[in-house]
């Protein structure tokens, strides 16, 4: 039996560029799928597209921005949208890039139950993904959905209760 494909999601936050490497780099991103609607941030400047792209380039992670098709702040809001063609043909272009190399999605909030990457998790685990939420270097979230099937995704790590994982 093949083992599902695995896909990470990570948020942005109040990290510093050199934070945001590490979670990367502990979890051998390659690629980070950006699905903020507005790439952009004042407090932040090193979330703004241009200024991410070039850190994320600067330590040997490619970029890709995927904010038109699957960006949050949708009239009727984020679970309406998942049932539109837009939704889906922006769904088939993530999992492509997923394909090709090790990636995460990416939005602003450091918790994905608070933002609309849960959406977009949910529609990968349907599609058959095991999905990791990278919560800093050292801890990742797997919801309890998904936990029996793929409790021993990330080694040496054991999940409490709640999903967090720790070392």
């Amino acid at each position: 039996m093949t083992a599902a494909p695995t896909a990470y999601t990570l948020g942005t936050s109040t990290r510093t560029p050199e934070e945001f490497l590490a979670c990367c780099r502990a979890f051998g991103i390659a690629r980070i799928v950006d699905v903020r609607r507005f790439p952009t941030s004042r407090r932040f400047p090193h979330f703004v597209r241009a200024a991410f792209a070039a850190f994320l380039q600067a330590g040997g992670i490619a970029y890709v921005h995927l904010g038109e098709a699957l960006g949050g702040f949708r009239t009727g809001g984020y679970e309406a949208y998942t049932a539109s063609g837009e939704f889906r043909r922006g769904m088939a272009r993530l999992e492509a890039l997923l394909r090709e190399t090790p990636g995460a999605v990416v939005c602003s909030e450091r918790l994905p139950w608070r933002c609309h990457r849960r959406f977009i998790a949910r529609e990968l685990e349907a599609r058959g993904w095991a999905v990791v939420h990278i919560i800093d270097p050292r801890r990742t979230w797997v919801p309890a959905r998904q936990r029996a099937p793929h409790a021993g995704d990330a080694p040496g790590r054991a999940a409490t209760p709640d999903g967090v994982q720790h070392p």
